[in-house]
């Protein structure tokens, strides 16, 4: 059960981290744009196509739509293909398409089966790319901004490459911007009296700075100016007629193309499960704790990318990039993707010229710190205490996430996680189920004796169809392994929602730790407990009839 949301109730810190989003936005809608080889608007079309039509329909409190790196390599191979633009338009609605059709038979459910140490170690993967892409930014090498969120370019080089290469290329005007940037961010959240203030995003004070002191930079003929190729690039149209010629309408008739039709199915399947990805670490970065309708998100998607087809925009997923700025900038609710994508609508039509003279360093300072925050040193810490069950395809998943792409990460860290699950579980059933008492006051469930992360879609569609006010017993009593993130879904629903909602939780039987590795030798004690209990309660009953 989802809880309705008024999303004016939180308009001023969703009205703050839309302007925060918006910013991250829109060099990367251009330089994904540059990427694709596409033209640079098809990207801020995409943009603002997932903030207003996507933002609206979707049931995520924090996810953010829009153009997307991974999408890069087959909207370039396809654009290059065809060799017209318009044909791909075509490619792009039939995806739309397609991912309508898998709402419709819920295919959303999949990302379930997703565990929650794969999810993390894809973010913090994302981090670490986000931290290396945006170095050579921050020193003042910003190239064609190609590939921001894949270890390897279309250029033949790598983040690695492209790190070494920047010693010949580093500014001293672009390395100020981002240490002052840094420092002002950083300030931002740690600074009591600049707190009081968080109406006022720090990214928006560091953007409005970068801008000032660039200018006086080139007004004085300073060394420290930065030129404009270091700037964001924002097409300027003077005129309606200026609009016509840089939007693009689909050729229709490209729909009797096969080609076209495996490009869309393409494009339906990766972007879909990139979509999926992003929605269930979308939910771990809530706060509340609240559920996304992951068939409704296809849905969403769907539609959004048919218009983004028929209006001239680049396919679009739900970007982790964005979704974690929205979250780190503290918002609320999905009024927050909405107002960054009218953020994007009005700048196009209004402000291009003053947005052009963004430097890329100030942008790249706010991703650096979006970046940390998805890759902390304690993360990693926290699952190596965890252990190596939850270790390796935490730590697997984010070097390949890294260094291949994200799909191929995580399928690796899932492929990890069922080999271990397969290996402490060969021999054991799975068992779940839900036992109401006739009066309707208590709900009862009961674990089974392993509870792997297999489980875990069941478990959430069943604590998220609890009603308010109810009274809930969890019996773990017969459990002899729970996985971490059934675990973890089981206390957040007792600390968060079930506080939120009236719902009064009982957990019975659980243990202090679960060992994988000591599954079976458990499992022999409580067999061997459970079986003295039994003969110590025959032998009391003998002894009761004997006495009478």
């Amino acid at each position: 059960m989802t809880k309705k949301i008024n999303l004016l109730a939180n308009l001023k810190s969703d009205f703050a981290s839309g302007l925060v989003v918006f910013l991250v936005a829109l060099p990367l809608c251009l330089g994904i744009s540059l990427a694709s080889g596409a033209p640079p608007l098809s990207g801020i079309i995409a943009g603002i196509i997932g903030g207003i039509v996507v933002g609206s329909l979707s049931t995520s409190h924090l996810s953010v739509s829009g153009p997307a790196a991974g999408l890069t390599a087959i909207v370039l191979v396809a654009i290059t293909d065809f060799k017209a633009f318009d044909i791909f338009l075509a490619a792009v609605m039939v995806a739309g398409f397609l991912q309508l059709i898998l709402g419709f038979i819920k295919a959303g459910t999949l990302s379930n089966y997703i565990p929650t140490n794969v999810i993390e170690g894809m973010l913090a993967g994302i981090g670490v790319i986000i931290i290396l892409k945006q170095i050579p930014h921050a020193l003042g090498y910003d190239g064609d901004f190609e590939g921001d969120e894949s270890f390897l370019q279309f250029d033949g080089k790598n983040s690695f490459s492209e790190i070494f290469g920047i010693f010949n290329h580093l500014h001293l005007g672009a390395i100020l911007i981002t240490v002052i940037s840094l420092t002002i961010l950083i300030a931002w959240d740690k600074v009591p009296f600049l707190k009081k203030i968080k109406l006022v995003p720090g990214a928006l004070i560091v953007v409005i700075l970068s801008i000032i002191l660039n200018e006086i930079f080139l007004s004085s003929g300073s060394s420290l100016a930065i030129a404009p190729e270091h700037l964001v690039k924002l097409p300027v149209p003077q005129s309606v007629d200026d609009f016509k010629n840089i939007i693009t309408m689909p050729d229709f008739t490209a729909l009797g193309n096969y080609k076209v039709w495996i490009t869309g199915a393409t494009i339906a399947v990766v972007a879909s499960i990139e979509t999926l990805l992003c929605i269930e670490a979308a939910d771990r970065m809530d706060v509340q704790k609240r559920y996304t309708d992951t068939d409704m998100e296809l849905k969403a998607q769907g539609i959004g990318n048919l218009l983004s087809g028929l209006l001239g925009g680049l396919p679009m997923t739900s970007v982790v990039v964005r979704t974690s700025a929205n979250s780190s900038a503290g918002a609320k609710s999905k009024m927050s993707t909405i107002i960054h994508g009218f953020f994007l609508l009005i700048c196009v039509l209004t402000i291009p010229v003053l947005l052009n003279k963004i430097p890329f360093a100030a942008l790249a300072a706010v991703l650096l710190l979006v970046g940390y925050k998805l890759a902390k040193p304690s993360t990693v810490k926290h699952f190596w205490e965890k252990g190596k069950y939850q270790f390796v395809p935490f730590i697997a998943t984010l070097v390949f996430v890294v260094f291949t792409d994200l799909l191929k990460g995580v399928a690796l860290g899932l492929i990890i996680s069922i080999i271990f699950v397969l290996k402490g579980n060969l021999k054991r059933a799975y068992h779940f189920h839900k036992r109401e008492y006739e009066d309707g006051d208590i709900i009862q469930i009961d674990l089974a004796q392993e509870v792997s992360f297999l489980n875990k879609a069941a478990i959430k569609s069943t604590l998220n169809e609890i009603p308010e006010n109810s009274k809930v017993i969890i019996n773990a009593a017969d459990t002899v392994y729970i996985a971490h993130d059934v675990l973890d879904l089981i206390r957040e629903f007792k600390a968060v929602r079930a506080k939120d909602e009236n719902i009064k939780v009982k957990l019975k039987g659980f243990k202090k730790a679960y060992n994988l590795e000591n599954t079976d030798e458990i499992q022999n004690h409580v067999s061997i407990k459970h079986h003295d209990d039994q003969l110590e309660q025959k032998g009391k009953k003998a002894k009761t009839e004997l006495n009478n």
